[in-house]
C-alpha cells in the first residue's frame, strides 16, 4: 500500500512542484526506470540526463535491463516519450521551467543495432516538435535530445540528412574528432580510468589521467560520463573538479542534495 500511495503523491506533485526544483546540468539518472517511478523521480530530482534500456520484441520497444517480460514491460512510449511530450507542453516548450537547455534522454540499444534503431526512428519522427534535430546540417534545438548507447548504429546515423538522435561516444572516438552535435557526450565505465574508490586522496597518476580525458573532451566541447562510478560524495566531488559532464547515479536524491550545496 505503501509504494502505491507514493507513486500516486509523486505522480501529482512532481509536476507541480517543478518551479521550486533546483535543476542540476550534471546529473545523470542511471537506469532509471528501475525507480518506482521512472521519470518523475529524476524530474523531481532536477536531473538533465535520463537513462533508458530497450529491447526490441515484436517490431515494439521495451524499456527494461534484460530480456523484457511481455505483459508488464512498459514501452519507451509509455514511459518517457509520451509523458515527456505532455509536460513540455504543459510547461510552454520546456522540460524545466527554469531551464533552457535540453534534457538528454540516453537510450541504451540492448538488442541488434540496425533493427532497433529503424524502429526507434520510426517513433520519434511521432515526436519531432519536442526534439533536438538535424536536417542536412542544420540543427533544430528542441526540449529533448536523444542520444544513443549501447550497440551504437553509428555509421547509419552519421549518413543520415535527417536525424533526431546523437551518439554516444567512447575516449577512443575523441581521436576521431567527430563533431559535438553528433557525439555530445563521451562515455567509459570508471574502472576502466580510475581505480580509485573516494578512499582517501585520488592517486597522483590517476588523477592525471582523469584530468587529460576530461580536457580533451571538454576542448571538443562533450561531456564525459562514466558508468559504475562509486556512489560516493568524495569520488563525486574530484569528478566535479576535474571536469566531468555528468554524475550517473542510482541514489538520485543523494546525488541531487549533493550538487546542491553551495
Amino acid at each position: 500500500m505503501r509504494p502505491f500511495l507514493a507513486f500516486i503523491i509523486s505522480c501529482f506533485l512532481a509536476p507541480a512542484l517543478v518551479g521550486q526544483v533546483i535543476v542540476h546540468p550534471k546529473a545523470h539518472a542511471h537506469n532509471d526506470y528501475e525507480h518506482a517511478t521512472p521519470l518523475f523521480e529524476a524530474l523531481a530530482a532536477g536531473f538533465t540526463s535520463i537513462e533508458a534500456d530497450v529491447h526490441l520484441v515484436n517490431g515494439e520497444l521495451y524499456v527494461s535491463h534484460n530480456a523484457p517480460r511481455l505483459g508488464t514491460a512498459k514501452t519507451l512510449k509509455e514511459l518517457y516519450l509520451g509523458p515527456l511530450q505532455k509536460r513540455i507542453k504543459e510547461n510552454g516548450g520546456q522540460v524545466y521551467p527554469n531551464y533552457a537547455p535540453p534534457i538528454y534522454l540516453m537510450i541504451d540499444i540492448k538488442t541488434e543495432s540496425e533493427a532497433t534503431y529503424q524502429v526507434l526512428k520510426a517513433q520519434l519522427a511521432d515526436y519531432q516538435e519536442i526534439l533536438t534535430h538535424w536536417n542536412d546540417g542544420t540543427v533544430h534545438q528542441g526540449a529533448l535530445l536523444v542520444f544513443l548507447s549501447g550497440n551504437r548504429p553509428v555509421e547509419t546515423v552519421m549518413k543520415e540528412k535527417m536525424r533526431w538522435v546523437a551518439i554516444d561516444g567512447r575516449p577512443d572516438e575523441l581521436d576521431k574528432d567527430y563533431p559535438t552535435e553528433l557525439m555530445p557526450v563521451i562515455s567509459d565505465r570508471y574502472g576502466k580510468i580510475l581505480g580509485w574508490k573516494g578512499e582517501g586522496p585520488i592517486p597522483e597518476k590517476e588523477l592525471f589521467k582523469l584530468q587529460a580525458l576530461a580536457q580533451q573532451a571538454n576542448r571538443q566541447g562533450k561531456k564525459l560520463r562514466f558508468w559504475a562510478s562509486p556512489e560516493n560524495e568524495a569520488v563525486w566531488q574530484v569528478l566535479i573538479a576535474n571536469g566531468i559532464g555528468l554524475i550517473g547515479t542510482d541514489q538520485l536524491g543523494r546525488l541531487s542534495k549533493f550538487l546542491a550545496k553551495p
